[in-house]
């Protein structure tokens, strides 16, 4: 079928004509793309770090860059490095950080699902932060009004009652 598809090519024959060959190469096509992206590109490590712990691995990951990143000064002054913490931590080697980490992201449907549960986790951390926040700012607010109202409930002029004869 290939053959005779390449054959017709040569001799210049229109392909609109001969669509069987055509159809029959997509497919063959089609066929190998999708079994090509189902095998594993990377086996499974013998100590693969499991999947709900290694996003909680990353999400650590995550926050610890991004804290270094505005106070890195903070760390250094404490000796703080993000991955030997994190090693300690979770009580895992960077050997088996790495290949889990490796055959997650060989698994792009898979690695996805977990950057995408610690991109929402962050978001509710962030969501949270700005609730408290947006609390002690209106409780100050409240505040301030109260402490405003109850000077202006005091008389303005103070009568003071003359002392009694007696």
């Amino acid at each position: 079928m290939i053959k005779a598809f390449f054959l017709n090519l040569k001799k210049g024959n229109d392909l609109l004509l001969n669509a069987r060959p055509m159809k029959t190469l997509f497919f063959f096509c089609g066929f190998l793309l999708l079994f090509s992206c189902a095998e594993k590109v990377i086996e499974e490590p013998e100590n693969l770090i499991p999947k709900d712990k290694m996003t909680d691995i990353l999400y650590d990951l995550a926050l610890l860059n991004s804290t270094v990143s505005v106070n890195r000064a903070a760390f250094e002054k404490r000796g703080v490095e993000v991955m030997p913490y994190l090693y300690e931590k979770y009580n895992i080697d960077s050997i088996q950080f790495v290949s889990s980490d490796l055959y997650y992201a060989s698994i792009p449907l898979e690695y996805e699902a977990m950057y995408t549960a610690i991109v929402e986790r962050l978001q509710k951390e962030v969501d949270d932060i700005e609730d408290a926040r947006k609390q002690k700012n209106d409780s100050i607010v409240k505040n301030k009004v109260k402490a405003k109202d109850s000077l202006s409930k005091q008389p303005k002029e103070l009568k003071i009652p003359a002392p009694s004869k007696k």
